[in-house]
């Protein structure tokens, strides 16, 4: 059973208002200061910085720009670091610890300042980000740790208890939990349109349809055979991320795509959007597969978003799944019908931080861990910087490359596996949590 039969369409809702498209084809130059692998959000961005440096750029993509995580995520403005500040301290030291929290602060203030002042039309509101415990211990520690957030970064954080909790969002399933008032929510296919938007107004030429096939060295830099010709360039950033394939095997053995998927609902009455969404704000929970859900951007739909086990087609499980997670949190949408379902590949690695690197001589920026409407932006901005060769701007996730993963060249054959530990992991929390 394929998943049209439970939602409408399977293709994403964002695509609705902002649809990815090919851009009119054009030879490749013979030759540019940079080329760059990957037209999404990290590397439109960093062909934009690199361009209005003075630098001739060329952005490749094997589909259309955007087609991939760009345009298919949940447009929350997050900016997760996926180690705890203990975890960091333990294995990079406090004090590149601390320049690592300090960054995602200042990675969401970019973010924003770029929006505003680039007068990007992509529906951004700083909403605020409510984040679900699931029993009163996880409570107690989301609390203290946003008491240190707002200590230690100025953050607009707090706990909301759980007396308080349909005040932010109409359901009886958490057991109170925080807020952040620094995350907010976008469309993030029109974002990625915006940004493909001014970057072609900054003299860089993005190529669609353009798979890359090799890179290698040569006397003036590098030489990318690409499926439709050969570009060399003497410096070469690659930004492919969860869609990196064989035409990189060293990054790809580093690389696990994971599926994501969302579900929208069909349109709601503004009485009960108002009833399950109060404060309009983006949410989480506090689970290893937790979900994340938010309001369109029109306030009329929900959707909801989680990890995907499947590895091919479009089976209709993970939609069945997402539909079950959203009925049990809000059991009001019993009868309500999905209207779209979609995934798009995000990438994981060993080391879980977002990464600027070089090997051979290419630089890369990648490796963000499902954060990436923040991370990717500011990780391609510094990596642009980097190639620019400003000091000035380094960033504190530019050092050494993740470790590549025991007998894995591509094909993540163990994730349905590590799912189910994951799963089981929830419910053994769930269990033990004090409902």
């Amino acid at each position: 059973m394929q998943s049209s039969r439970i939602a409408e369409k399977s293709t994403p809702y964002w695509w609705e208002a902002a649809p990815v498209q090919p851009l009119p084809e054009q030879p490749l130059a013979k030759q540019v200061d940079v080329v760059i692998v990957g037209a999404g959000y990290a590397g439109l961005t960093a062909g934009l910085t690199l361009a209005r440096a003075g630098r001739s750029v060329a952005v490749l993509d094997k589909m259309n720009p955007g087609e991939g995580a760009s345009s298919r995520n949940g447009g929350i403005t997050s900016g997760n670091i996926r180690l705890d500040y203990a975890e960091l301290v333990r294995k990079y030291g406090e004090e590149h610890a601390n320049a690592i929290e300090a960054e995602g602060k200042a990675a969401r203030e970019f973010i924003y300042d770029f929006i505003r002042n680039e007068g990007l039309n992509c529906d951004f509101s700083l909403t605020g980000r409510f984040y679900g415990a699931i029993g009163k211990e996880q409570y107690e520690t989301m609390a203290r740790s946003a008491e240190k957030l707002q200590k230690a970064l100025g953050v607009d954080s707090y706990a909301v208890p759980h007396a308080e909790q349909r005040q932010y969002l109409g359901t009886d399933y958490y057991r109170g939990g925080t807020v952040r008032m620094d995350i907010g929510g976008l469309h993030p296919a029109k974002y990625h349109a915006e940004i493909l938007r001014i970057t072609l107004a900054a003299g860089v030429t993005v190529h669609s349809n353009t798979a890359v096939q090799s890179i290698t060295k040569d006397a003036t830099g590098f030489r990318v055979e690409t499926a439709v010709g050969t570009i060399t360039g003497r410096q070469v950033l690659i930004c492919t991320n969860g869609y990196t394939d064989g035409a990189d095997p060293w990054l790809r053995r580093r690389l696990v795509p994971v599926r994501s998927r969302i579900i929208a609902t069909e349109e709601l009455s503004p009485e009960l959007m108002m009833k399950l969404m109060p404060r309009k704000m983006m949410c989480g929970e506090s689970k290893v597969l937790g979900y994340y859900y938010r309001p369109s951007p029109d306030g009329k739909r929900i959707l909801l978003g989680g990890r995907d086990a499947s590895q091919s087609g479009d089976p209709a499980a993970p939609t069945v799944a997402l539909r079950d997670g959203l009925i049990h949190l809000f059991p009001e949408l019993a009868d309500v019908k999905i209207s779209h379902s979609w995934f798009g590949n995000v990438a994981m690695h060993r080391d879980m931080l977002p990464r600027i690197f070089e090997h051979d001589g290419l630089t890369y920026a990648t490796g963000f861990c499902g954060s990436g409407v923040v991370w990717a932006p500011w990780i391609g901005s510094r990596a642009a910087h980097k190639l620019l060769d400003d000091d000035q701007r380094k960033s504190a996730f530019d050092f050494r490359p993740m470790s590549s993963i025991p007998f894995y060249a591509g094909k993540p054959y163990f994730m349905p596996a590590f799912i189910q530990v994951y799963r089981l992991q929830d419910r053994i929390a769930l269990a033990r949590a004090t409902r």
